[in-house]
């Protein structure tokens, strides 16, 4: 028989970290500590940040290899990752969107990011052009001395400069990529909505979370919740997990 390599280490969920764009998996770092403290096996993928389709299929894959149940959460773009990916999958027994997208099939992350004002995003993107290989077209960065104020407000200044250096560029086709699946429509979700976050304005998380009848958890801080309050961002998961154990 072949070992599994994702093989959970006891009776418990493996929890599945999925990152979004200009972040990378270290951004769970604070919140896989916490959630290792109570004895889950965690898992922080790295999200290819190509295209919504590939993207999907590499964190289906991922989930398909463990066994056992999960519970997958997804921060901002890995969000729209997670509810693609998850349609279908009978081990995974919930969802948590952290400052995240809950897309119906046809909607783009782009398309819900800008549905209602707030969001300052836009124009603190730079484009870098990828030539290599069959995703040709601009990656997407996040201007540097713009990092702090429209990603991270609340994060200590001391690490403004690492976030904003080690951040992951989007395919920029992968924020009009529209979705073709939606796992929250058949997985029990929660949804931490940011009140601070200029990236994705609070009232499109609300509008998402609330048509798909996600349970919500509003927190003051900005887009980068998963490292500025990873206490808050690992309860939510914790109160997933416990909402829907058996």
């Amino acid at each position: 028989m072949t070992t599994n390599a994702f093989a959970p280490t006891a009776e418990k969920p493996t929890i599945v970290l999925v990152h979004g764009a200009f972040a990378e998996s270290a951004s769970w770092n604070g919140v896989v500590a916490r959630l290792q403290s109570e004895g889950f096996p965690v898992l922080a993928v790295a999200n290819p940040l190509r295209g919504l389709a590939q993207d999907a299929e590499y964190l289906r894959t991922v989930i398909d290899h463990i066994d056992g149940p999960v519970v997958v959460a997804g921060h901002s773009y890995g969000g729209s990752v997670a509810s693609e990916a998850t349609e279908g999958a009978e081990n995974v027994r919930a969802l948590v969107f952290v400052a995240s997208f809950l897309l119906e099939p046809g909607e783009s992350t782009g398309e819900l990011a800008g549905k209602f004002p707030g969001g300052e995003l836009g124009p603190a993107l730079t484009p870098a052009p990828y030539t290599a290989g069959p995703n040709s077209g601009d990656d997407l960065y996040i201007l540097q001395d713009r990092f702090r104020e429209v990603f991270a407000a609340d994060v200590p200044e001391e690490e403004i400069a690492l976030l904003a250096a080690t951040q992951r560029p989007i395919a920029g086709a992968a924020l009009e990529d529209e979705a073709t699946k939606a796992g929250w429509k058949t997985i029990p979700s929660w949804t931490l909505v940011t009140l601070d976050d200029l990236a994705v304005p609070a009232e499109s998380q609300r509008f998402m979370a609330e048509r798909a009848s996600s349970t919500v958890v509003e927190i003051k801080a900005s887009h980068a919740v998963t490292v500025s309050e990873p206490g808050a961002t690992a309860d939510i998961i914790l109160d997933a997990v416990r909402g829907t154990a058996k």
